[in-house]
């Protein structure tokens, strides 16, 4: 697994790299000190996932950085790595396309879960943001304020497309430069978000959408 670490103390970065080559099956092949270099190493190396800090004061900030990333390299994971236990920054993170957030305070077994789990194409949120996210959410959905298609990333949205059209996992795979393992990861996402189990239920929301240009 190919990791990027970027903050802006190379005190921090020195010790990630240390704890995570410390796994035989990681190796932290880059490092940056603010967004925009975090971006140019991305493209060179092409990582597996990306350890993005928010607080960047000289450059692009963490949340900027994030959303051009995920533009670029629709694949490449990006985990939030912040100090600030804060709903704000969780959403404002995951909105950017990261693919979760973990405290710079969590213990080290935490970060590595943390980095496994996005890199397979999973969310992780700490577990105060979960409990946070919930009841957020619990509570639009007491109000009918919540449309679960809205909590579909970009890639799950093409995903749900292609699926509606009759597009195999394996075509669907083609069609994205991706793994089948990585559709069918973003399709079990999409249906559980949705809380939809067969392929004509998705190919309703997808003409209800207008996914299909129909």
């Amino acid at each position: 697994m190919k990791i990027l670490l970027c903050d802006d103390h190379a005190v921090v970065r020195m010790g990630l790299k240390m704890l995570l080559n410390n796994h035989p099956d990681m190796e932290v092949i880059g490092e940056a000190s603010e967004g925009n270099e975090a971006i140019q190493k991305s493209l060179e190396l092409r990582p597996d996932v990306v350890i993005m800090d928010l607080s960047m004061p000289h450059g692009k900030d963490g949340l900027s950085a994030t959303s051009e990333l995920k533009k670029l390299l629709p694949d490449t994971a990006i985990l939030i790595l912040t100090m600030h236990d804060d709903e704000e920054y969780l959403f404002r993170g995951i909105q950017a396309g990261a693919s979760g957030s973990i405290l710079k305070s969590a213990p080290h077994e935490e970060l590595v879960a943390a980095i496994y789990s996005v890199s397979e194409g999973n969310a992780y949120l700490h577990p105060s943001a979960t409990k946070r996210l919930m009841e957020e959410y619990l509570g639009s959905v007491k109000l009918g304020n919540t449309d679960t298609f809205n909590l579909l990333s970009d890639r799950e949205k093409e995903v749900l497309t292609l699926i509606a059209k009759g597009y195999s996992n394996k075509e669907t795979a083609e069609q994205l430069v991706i793994s089948v393992k990585t559709v069918e990861t973003h399709k079990a996402n999409l249906m559980e978000k949705l809380q939809m189990k067969t392929r004509p239920e998705l190919v309703a929301i997808a003409l209800k959408k207008g996914l299909l240009g129909i």
